[in-house]
């Protein structure tokens, strides 16, 4: 043994030990570590479940990079395919189909499109309901029809109905009857023209008849069949039973009553 190796050994049984030395473990034990590791469980099951959720909505809505489902944002807008459904209020520019499939907008109750203009004001409204199409303000169309082996009815419960065009305005039943009513009056005007009744038979019903004292025997009266057309000078039509001469002046009492 050299004398390094002397010193250094006598050194080391010099130095005091240590009594009673404690050793502390360093890390998670006991059910702290249990805790952390049903934690990091039920982590890792939640991002998996997450995880299966998220596929399974893309894949059930169809999400691709040009849309969703029947939706597809192209460069001019937005193109629909198929059924499609709203459920709140739909704002679009223009909406138009394909060149050989029809439009159809359905719903279980009405169905009503509104215009409005850059104040917010309504300023026209189509509503399509049971009883037909309600329209809120005028409306502009080269062409109105109904369906094959249905009836066209233009109606105004409530107010007046016009129908004017610069160059006329044309209403034609060719396999059907033309009926024109209304509660209180019925105006038809040419300001420029004439106004052509063309057809076989033309009745006037309704028309008040006058009366006038003759020589004849009243049971004639009562079998009378043949009457004279009256004009008053307010224009008022009535009728007049005819006889050997003109009976309009006779019974121009009807004129009065107007």
């Amino acid at each position: 043994m050299t004398r390094e190796q002397y010193i250094l050994a006598t050194q080391q049984n010099n130095l005091p030990r240590a009594e009673n030395a404690q050793l502390y473990p360093v890390g998670i034990y006991g059910w702290r570590k249990r805790c952390l590791y049903f934690f990091v469980l039920l982590l890792l099951v939640t991002m998996i479940v997450n995880l299966a959720m998220t596929i399974w909505i893309l894949k059930v809505m169809n999400f691709t990079v040009d849309g969703m489902g029947n939706l597809r944002v192209t460069k001019k807008g937005i193109r629909l395919e198929g059924i499609s459904e709203f459920l709140l209020p739909l704002y679009v520019k223009e909406i138009h189909s394909r060149k050989d499939s029809p439009l159809v907008l359905q719903s279980d109750r009405n169905v009503t499109v509104n215009a409005r203009n850059h104040m917010g004001q309504l300023t026209g409204q189509l509503t399509v309901g049971t009883e037909g199409a309600v329209f809120g303000h005028s409306v502009e169309t080269p062409h109105i029809r109904a369906e094959p082996s249905q009836d066209l009815r233009l109606e105004s419960p409530t107010r007046s109905l016009i129908m004017e065009a610069p160059r006329g305005v044309q209403v034609t039943a060719a396999a059907g009857d033309f009926k024109a009513a209304c509660r209180k009056e019925l105006h038809l005007q040419s300001t420029e023209g004439e106004i052509f009744l063309n057809a076989d038979t033309i009745r006037l019903g309704n028309l008040p008849t006058g009366s006038f004292s003759s020589s004849s025997p009243s049971s004639s009266h009562s079998r009378q069949t043949v009457y004279e057309l009256c004009v008053c000078p307010n224009g008022k039509l009535y009728l007049s039973p005819a006889g050997a001469a003109s009976t309009c002046q006779s019974s121009s009492n009807v004129c009065l009553w107007s």
